[in-house]
């Protein structure tokens, strides 16, 4: 059984799917009585869009000492939003105001972002994360999508390769929030990017895909997946208010709708192929079924909605808290059954 974690994009919503991560890794901790547990030694792949790109990244970040342990908790990865949510979403009244009028191209300052991420990861590559994994973004230019591929930047080197900070800048540059991304890969190739949620906001659907392939399997009952969501926006938008605002200015409200229609799309066609394999619990997805308590953009990162969206996190993982400990317990059970499996391959050997 090969295992897939996978988080969708949404911005300061990231909060969410994090504190479902917070609340998987110490149930593990708790259960193995080991407090050095990291859940990412209990999946085999992972694939994340955006916000989920960056909370998965932080994960499988190597330790600046030890290369084969990772540097940070899922708390750590929760606490980027915590501890920098407002300052990633600032924006001045002016440039706010000037954004109404589709006087910038953009709400946000990268550099904010990028500062940040340089903190978080340095100069660590995509090669060096600690387990394989696929992280969304969008060439504008070639017109494709663009899957940052661990195992292909290890194979591959420098012209698959890319600092972990860079893949993080892309899969986040959502159109109207950040400028878009242009990177270039350890050989120096270049790479105009947007956020991977633009056809991926979902990425469970790409991530069974490339399981499939790399494993070379085309089993669907041999995948199982773990599918942690930001909350899908239900805003109603007006025909009027888009028929008389500039292009620019309806961005945000385009994403909105582009990013649920396609997160809703991959969750039911991956409800529908693994019913169809008679293996229906191989795919579970925890999203929050309603935001009306919270400001749904995914900018919204002011204080005060940051604690409401904590407590949004808190209320889904109360909700499922009994799916949580049969994940926990799944988990820990297939982790023994492959270890026991890998030494008796040896022993025989």
């Amino acid at each position: 059984m090969k295992r897939i974690l996978s988080i969708d994009g949404g911005g300061i919503r990231g909060i969410i799917p994090g504190m479902i991560l917070v609340a998987l890794e110490e149930k593990i901790q708790r259960a193995t009585k080991n407090q050095n547990a990291h859940i990412i030694d209990y999946f085999d792949f992972f694939a994340g869009t955006s916000t989920g790109g960056i909370l998965l990244s932080i994960l499988l970040c190597p330790d600046d000492e030890n290369l084969q342990k990772p540097k940070y908790t899922a708390k750590q990865a929760l606490d980027i939003y915590l501890e920098h949510g407002v300052e990633i979403f600032s924006a001045n009244r002016w440039r706010r105001f000037l954004g109404k009028f589709g006087l910038v191209s953009e709400l946000y300052d990268a550099t904010i972002l990028e500062k940040i991420l340089d903190g978080y990861f340095g100069n660590k590559k995509l090669s060096e994360l600690l387990r394989p994994c696929m992280i969304t973004a969008y060439d504008i230019e070639l017109r494709k999508n663009h899957l940052f591929r661990q195992q292909k930047a290890i194979s591959h080197g420098a012209s698959r390769d890319f600092y972990i900070k860079d893949v993080c800048r892309a899969t986040a540059a959502a159109p109207t929030y950040f400028a878009v991304a242009e990177i270039f890969s350890l050989a120096k190739t270049r790479y105009p990017l947007v956020d991977g949620g633009v056809f991926a906001h979902n990425p469970s659907l790409s991530a069974m895909l490339e399981v499939m392939k790399t494993y070379k399997t085309y089993k669907i009952d041999d995948i199982w997946i773990l599918s942690l969501g930001t909350g899908l926006s239900k805003i109603s938008y007006q025909y009027e208010d888009f028929k008389k605002k500039k292009a620019i200015s309806i961005g945000p409200a385009l994403v909105d709708i582009m990013s649920s229609s396609s997160a809703e799309s991959s969750n039911y066609f991956l409800k529908q192929l693994f019913r169809s394999v008679n293996e229906s619990s191989n795919y579970i997805r925890i999203d929050p079924s309603n935001l009306s308590s919270i400001n749904s953009s995914m900018d919204a990162a002011t204080p005060s909605n940051i604690q409401k969206i904590v407590s949004l996190g808190d209320k889904l993982v109360s909700e499922n808290e009994e799916l949580l400990d049969r994940i926990v317990k799944n988990l820990i059970e297939d982790k023994k059954a492959k270890e026991e499996t890998s030494v008796w391959n040896f022993l025989k050997r």
